[in-house]
């Protein structure tokens, strides 16, 4: 997941240089949801984790 969020960070990058503000803007976006989705299950997972140690 943190894979296709730099992906399209990658390709907001480049449309942004080449003025295609539309497709920029829409991929920097679904780039920040999947970072943040990643963030989350990541955390949950760490959680989970230490939990079931115990």
């Amino acid at each position: 997941m943190l894979y296709w969020a730099l992906v399209f960070f990658v390709i907001a990058l480049i449309a942004g240089a080449l003025g295609f503000g539309g497709i920029a803007s829409a991929s920097s976006g679904i780039a920040q949801i999947l970072f943040f989705l990643f963030l989350v299950l990541f955390a949950i997972s760490l959680i989970m984790g230490l939990v079931r140690r115990r």
